[in-house]
């Protein structure tokens, strides 16, 4: 695929898809566990979880009260609660140890945190900060490559085709429209193609 095509994608799903994440926070911070506790886990599900745990604990310093016992069973429904725990814990630690008990802006710094991956730390940069990044999550890496933005079998490698074929300026709102996408058409089990804002600019090429 060129990048003028590319390009028509992005401004064809901005007319349809918020460039803002479905997950609720109100500090980096809240922004930063609830990407954590996201992974194998549906927003939705996420933001149930995080609505009562940040009455709270929506600080380091407040969440570093609660045991790692006492957090699985608040995020118990998300899944690899006892992972996510530790880190959400350990992340916390770092935040205060290093940086002050607030979030760094950098995505160096971002990764330094423990149990902060290249993905959560590019959406941290890109929506809490207004980087240009793009987090590459299950949608992202399954719409980008059956639509033919790139061909490429890793995470990494699907980023870093991304930001070759996309316009600094679109990543990460081009980031989010792909997972708006691949929810709402471009599905991994039963994609609704017909119906997809972007057939004709899709290389799989399915007629209507």
């Amino acid at each position: 695929m060129n990048k003028t095509k590319a390009k028509l994608i992005v401004q064809t799903l901005s007319g349809i898809f918020t460039d803002k994440p479905a997950l609720k926070f109100s500090s980096p911070y809240e922004l930063l566990v609830a990407v954590v506790l996201s992974a194998q886990c549906t927003d939705n599900r996420v933001n149930k979880v995080t609505e009562v745990l940040f009455e709270n604990y929506n600080t380091p310093q407040k969440m570093l009260a609660l045991s790692q016992d006492q957090l699985e069973k608040y995020i118990f429904s998300c899944g690899l609660y006892k992972t996510k725990a530790e880190h959400i814990l350990s992340l916390s630690r770092d935040l205060l140890d290093k940086f002050n008990g607030q979030v760094p802006k950098t995505l160096k710094e971002l990764q330094s945190l423990a149990g902060v991956g290249r993905k959560t730390a590019n959406v941290v940069y890109s929506v809490a900060f207004n980087g240009n990044a793009i987090a590459v999550d299950t949608h992202v890496f399954r719409v980008a490559n059956r639509i033919g933005l790139v061909k490429a079998d890793t995470p990494l490698k699907t980023e870093t085709g991304l930001m070759k074929i996309l316009d600094e300026s679109d990543w990460s709102r081009a980031h989010h429209y792909l997972i708006y996408l691949g929810r709402s058409f471009c599905k991994a089990g039963k994609p609704d193609c017909q119906n997809c804002p972007i057939l004709d600019l899709c290389d799989k090429k399915i007629k209507r």
